[in-house]
């Protein structure tokens, strides 16, 4: 293993600033669910657009990753914009938080992205 990252594993101050600012802007699904209680988010499905037809967290609305800066004025900067795309290992929604990031909007990822939330939690989906 790289001497730099094993140096740096034993650096508390180095995973603090990590772990905070992940914490800062990634959820999990329980936490989503409560966001989505207290209101106040806006829930961006950044998946292929026949994905979300087939089905999508309820109250998400549909813009592909690829379409996002096309699809700004269907956002506000008021509210915090969660994203998710299709798995853990998709890099859809985090490409697509960095571009709301650089536009200005305040951003977050859902981790584990739909399938978490419908596979590993069961939460309800809307089916078309």
């Amino acid at each position: 293993m790289n001497e730099k990252i094993k140096e740096m594993r034993r650096n508390s101050e180095l995973a603090q600033e990590y772990f905070s600012k992940r914490l800062a802007f990634t959820l999990g699904p329980v936490e989503l669910m409560n966001f989505m209680k207290k209101g106040g988010v806006k829930l961006i499905d950044v998946r292929l657009e026949a994905d979300y037809d087939i089905a999508h967290i309820s109250g998400a609305i549909s813009i592909p990753k690829d379409e996002l800066d096309k699809n700004l004025d269907k956002l506000s900067k008021d509210e915090i914009n969660i994203v998710y795309c299709y798995n853990q290992q998709c890099h859809l929604g985090d490409s697509a938080c960095l571009v709301l990031a650089e536009y200005g909007y305040p951003v977050m990822l859902l981790e584990g992205g739909f399938d978490v939330w419908k596979n590993d939690f069961h939460f309800e989906v809307d089916q078309s």
